[in-house]
């Protein structure tokens, strides 16, 4: 594909673009950036985008991611009670980072994922795209559950999620959904940083 080309779809894409995706998107951008400020309002407005998400996913024949914005919504419920409730000590839960078990957990389980739900795209239903939106989903469905952990790790999922949905759903011809993701992809690698820098000012915080 040369420059003119590309610059032609992104075109024909920006003007195919609906109030509906732009919507999902602004909420989208306000969620992730609440992640990154560890606000708690990271999860209503997060609500708002992936139910809308889960509309557009299923006209764009992308069933995994919309399957996933489903579970987006159930987790972010989880999510919105994990960070409110406060335990024996009534303190409300920290941030995190998992350990190697943790992490060869989390790794296993993505894998386990990502062959299931390739399978049941490539044959019960008519995506065109069953390998990628399978990695993505089982990545992003990772990413959830950390984050409603408060493990810093989920950042690094998200990175990996989102710099493979940008030519996704550029693909797909939702192009505010993909320079949404690109969007993602550096708010996700300024969230890691600041949510490390909180981790160790926890850490150094008993020598001080």
């Amino acid at each position: 594909m040369d420059l003119a080309s590309f610059f032609e779809i992104f075109r024909l894409n920006v003007l195919n673009t609906t109030w509906l995706e732009i919507t999902a998107v602004g909420f989208g951008l306000a969620s992730v950036w609440l992640a990154k400020k560890e606000n708690i309002l990271v999860y209503p407005t997060g609500i708002v985008s992936v139910l809308i998400y889960v509309y557009i996913c299923f006209f764009a024949k992308l069933y995994a991611d919309m399957g996933i914005n489903f579970f987006y919504f159930l987790m972010s419920v989880y999510g919105w009670y994990m960070w409110t409730r406060k335990d024996d000590r009534r303190e409300k839960l920290k941030i995190t980072r998992c350990g190697l078990p943790g992490r060869l957990f989390n790794i296993i389980s993505g894998l386990l994922l990502f062959f299931l739900l390739s399978y049941i795209l490539r044959n019960y239903t008519d995506s065109d795209v069953p390998w990628w939106d399978s990695l993505t989903t089982a990545i992003f469905i990772v990413a959830m559950w950390l984050m409603a952990r408060k493990k810093i790790d989920h950042w690094t999922a998200w990175m990996a999620g989102n710099l493979i949905s940008i030519p996704l759903y550029f693909y797909k011809g939702l192009v505010f959904t993909s320079f949404q993701y690109a969007v993602f992809l550096l708010l996700a690698i300024a969230g890691y940083i600041e949510w490390d820098r909180k981790l160790k000012e926890k850490v150094a915080a008993p020598s001080a």
